[in-house]
């Protein structure tokens, strides 16, 4: 058991008249509209100290506590290797299955609240997400000046993506596996990317007409009658931005519980436990393989690579 959690809520101008019950159960559909009127009459929900009523009207700008008791927590692996460390970044192999941040479920089961208890001194900080399925090289800011300069060079390279004559300071290659495909050895996926609306989550990223650009450059490794092995390099950032140009492809990851062809979700199948399927579930073959990119201090290049899992060094492996 965790020691719980406290989430906070501003009410927006939009949100003002609205119940209380109505503000939890419209923004946050993952429980349904009885299990927040129950959390609401036990007292989990309060404002300044004092338990609300399911019927208490909102205005703009309240702040809302929800006091999440202590729960017991998905499993998830805790142990990851260090690839490089100095006293300004260090690169980790982060293991498929290990949530970066909280959510989901995941509070004390993730990368940050490891990197806490194994640095409390000083913890360094993610300053890019994988997802929790996915593993592979991951950076994190150790120092104040390598906190900033990496944050500055990941945005400026997905505002400079469209041209393919920017530079591109940091570069980030995977490997994905997907089924059988007539895709070129060489390929671009364009789709952009932005939120859709959910029945059950409210909204998650996925292929959007009016979504943000996303540019991916891939390559075929290996194929077979059932499998094919593909490298990306993505020059943005968006979410989940390689299961959803892959499945928008016509090719989704395999083992992908969420996307499906056209990289939108797929159509809700609840688990033998009610779940439905989240962004953050595991089951797909996704591994961050390569980093490159100029150290913050000493502008040198450095290339982390971590090895891939054997079943995206060789397919016939799954």
């Amino acid at each position: 058991m965790n020691e719980g959690w406290v989430y906070s809520d501003r009410i927006t101008p939009a949100e003002a008249g609205l119940t209380v019950l109505d503000f939890y159960a419209t923004r946050y559909r993952h429980s349904s509209r009885v299990m927040w009127r129950d959390r609401i009459l036990s007292g989990q929900i309060r404002q300044n100290g004092t338990p609300l009523a399911p019927d208490d009207r909102l205005s703009a700008g309240d702040m809302l506590d929800y006091h999440r008791p202590p729960w017991e927590e998905p499993e998830a692996p805790l142990e990851f290797e260090v690839l490089y460390e100095d006293e300004d970044l260090m690169a980790i192999a982060k293991p498929s299955g290990l949530p970066v941040l909280p959510g989901g479920g995941f509070l004390t089961h993730t990368l940050l609240h490891q990197l806490r208890l194994r640095y409390p001194e000083n913890p360094p900080i993610p300053v890019h997400r994988l997802g929790r399925g996915t593993s592979g090289v991951m950076v994190l800011g150790r120092s104040p000046l390598a906190r900033a300069v990496l944050s500055r060079q990941l945005r400026d390279s997905t505002a400079t993506a469209q041209d393919p004559q920017s530079a591109r300071p940091i570069c980030k290659t995977y490997r994905a596996l997907i089924g059988a495909s007539d895709l070129p050895p060489e390929f671009t996926l364009t789709t952009p990317i932005g939120k859709v609306d959910h029945p059950a989550l409210g909204y998650v990223y996925a292929a959007s007409p009016t979504g943000l650009p996303a540019y991916s450059e891939g390559k075929v490794i290996q194929r077979n009658a059932d499998l094919t092995l593909v490298e990306i390099t993505i020059r943005t950032g968006r979410p989940h931005q390689i299961r959803i140009h892959l499945a928008a492809a016509g090719f989704p990851l395999v083992g992908d519980p969420l996307y499906g062809v056209g990289g939108l979700p797929l159509p809700i199948k609840p688990s033998e436990n009610g779940r439905v399927p989240v962004p953050g579930d595991v089951g797909y073959h996704l591994h961050a393989y390569r980093l490159t990119l100029p150290h913050p201090r000493t502008q040198e290049i450095l290339e982390i690579v971590c090895s891939a899992p054997a079943t995206l060094q060789n397919p016939s492996k799954i």
